[in-house]
């Protein structure tokens, strides 16, 4: 049966393989990640902290997908004075196409709106189609392009 809930601690060695396996993903859509074993999170800390809610999909009491919502304060200029980032947003390839992603948002949508928060935001790379077509059916619109350059290229 899958279910939502908080991770816990004892989550962390599964949460570690996926934080792995996104970064094993995302790699081609970024030439500027270092080769060597690197983490995105502090995933124990998200765990712990009041303003962080991560979320994994149990399927038979086994973790396969995860994500987090964390609190921000915007800059000044913005009209709200707090919004929600989603991140480490993962399925494991063995419940993909099912719809796990969507389940995940919604169950941190509702953490959210708990909060009184409504604006959210995320990012993602703009060569991974399949996570843009996913976030954009879960209500996500595209809003801002960040882009690069490597002088070292440039003439």
């Amino acid at each position: 049966m899958i279910t939502t809930r908080k991770a816990t601690l004892e989550d962390l060695p599964v949460l570690l393989e996926f934080e792995q396996e996104i970064i094993k993903a995302e790699r081609p859509f970024d030439v500027t990640l270092k080769e060597e074993k690197i983490s995105y999170y502090d995933i124990k800390a998200m765990i712990l902290a009041d303003d962080i809610e991560v979320i994994v999909v149990v399927d038979n009491d086994m973790p396969v997908s995860s994500g987090y919502a964390s609190i921000v304060t915007p800059k000044k200029y913005f009209k709200f004075d707090k919004f929600a980032y989603l991140g480490f947003m993962y399925t494991s390839p063995s419940h993909r196409g099912r719809g796990i992603n969507k389940i995940v948002v919604q169950a941190l949508f509702d953490w959210i709106k708990s909060k009184k928060i409504h604006e959210v935001r995320l990012d993602v790379y703009t060569e991974n189609i399949g996570a843009i077509k996913a976030y954009e059916k879960a209500g996500f619109k595209k809003n801002l392009l960040n882009m690069r350059v490597d002088l070292r290229n440039i003439l």
